[in-house]
C-alpha cells in the first residue's frame, strides 16, 4: 500500500510521475484535472445529463472565475453568489443552480471528513478497494455506478490502486475495456467509449 501512496504523492508534487488526463478535450482543463484531485471529483460530479467535455471543463470554468479551485473556499462561498458564478455563460452545467449546491456539498464533505484534502479519500486509513468505493458512494451525486467508474478512473489513470480495486469497480475495473471515462486516454479510446455508449442507448430503445 505504501507504494501507491508514494505514487500519488509524487504526482501531486510534480515529480517525474505525472498524470495526463484527456477528459475535457481541452489542454488547460485537462491539466487542472490531472493536477488537482478535487477538480477531478467535481468534474465527475458534473458528468451527467451533459456531454463529457462540458462536465470536465466545469472545474476550469469555476477556477477561472474564482481564481483557483479549492475545497475550503468553495465550501465557504456564499451559496447565491456561487450559484450565480456557475450560471455565468458558458455555464458549468445544464442545471447550474442544482449542481452548484452539489459542488458545495461535496466541498464541505472534503473539508469536514478529509481535512480539505481530496487525496485523503484514498489515502487516509489506507483503505482497500471496497472501502474506497464506500467512501465514494457517500459523496453527493455519486451513486453506485458513478462511484465504480471513478474508482476505475483512479486505478487506471491516477495510479491509485488499493487492494481489490478492480473487483470493487466491477466491469469498469477490467483491463482492456472501453466502457466509461475511466478508459479514455486519447482520441481513439474516446471514440471507442462513445461507440459503446451508443450501442447501449440503441439497445435500450429497442428494449433488448
Amino acid at each position: 500500500m505504501v507504494g501507491w501512496i508514494r505514487r500519488v504523492v509524487a504526482q501531486l508534487e510534480g515529480t517525474s510521475l505525472t498524470v495526463k488526463l484527456c477528459l475535457a478535450q481541452d489542454p488547460e482543463a485537462d491539466q487542472l484535472l490531472s493536477k488537482n484531485p478535487f477538480a477531478l471529483l467535481v468534474g465527475m460530479l458534473l458528468d451527467q445529463q451533459v456531454p463529457m467535455e462540458t462536465a470536465f471543463t466545469g472545474p476550469k470554468k469555476i477556477a477561472d472565475r474564482i481564481g483557483r479551485l479549492d475545497a475550503t473556499e468553495i465550501a465557504d462561498y456564499d451559496p447565491d453568489k456561487f450559484a450565480a458564478l456557475c450560471s455565468e455563460r458558458p455555464a458549468v452545467h445544464r442545471f447550474p443552480g442544482s449542481m452548484a449546491k452539489r459542488i458545495q456539498a461535496l466541498a464541505q464533505i472534503i473539508v469536514d471528513r478529509y481535512d480539505a484534502d481530496a487525496t485523503a479519500l484514498w489515502t487516509a486509513g489506507d483503505p482497500d478497494g471496497p472501502e474506497l468505493l464506500r467512501r465514494l458512494e457517500d459523496l453527493p451525486g455519486f451513486g453506485e455506478q458513478k462511484a465504480r467508474i471513478f474508482l476505475a478512473l483512479l486505478g487506471k489513470q491516477y495510479s491509485v490502486t488499493p487492494k481489490g480495486w478492480r473487483a470493487a469497480a466491477g466491469e469498469y475495473g477490467k483491463a482492456g475495456t472501453h466502457l466509461s471515462v475511466a478508459d479514455i486516454a486519447d482520441a481513439g479510446s474516446l471514440e471507442k467509449v462513445r461507440s459503446y455508449k451508443k450501442q447501449l442507448k440503441a439497445k435500450g430503445k429497442a428494449g433488448t
